[in-house]
């Protein structure tokens, strides 16, 4: 297979060219938001992470920092959820970008 095949897959190791990990990291939290949003899901580390998630007057912290920092709760949460979608979506993001 050639160096220039548009058919192999993005490896971060060598180039993070091609992969979009900020706009995978909004598309995530897109994922989280449409389940917290849902009565009896949130609890009080999300609550947390959503207030953390806002940031301040002075910062706001980046999507992917808070899904690397944290990717064993969102992990968690997806499965207990069940939502094949989000955690795809996330084992992408841990594989391409943290």
């Amino acid at each position: 297979m050639s160096q220039d095949c548009a058919c192999r897959k993005a490896d971060r190791y060598i180039s993070f060219q091609d992969i979009d990990c900020a706009g995978n990291a909004r598309r995530l939290m897109a994922y989280l938001d449409r389940n917290l949003a849902i009565p009896g899901r949130s609890n009080a580390f999300w609550d947390y992470f959503t207030q953390k998630r806002a940031g301040n007057s002075v910062t706001k912290p980046d999507d992917l920092f808070l899904i690397h920092s944290n990717i064993n709760q969102f992990r968690e949460f997806f499965e207990q959820w069940d939502d094949d979608e989000a955690l795809s979506l996330l084992l992408q993001i841990e594989e391409e970008c943290c």
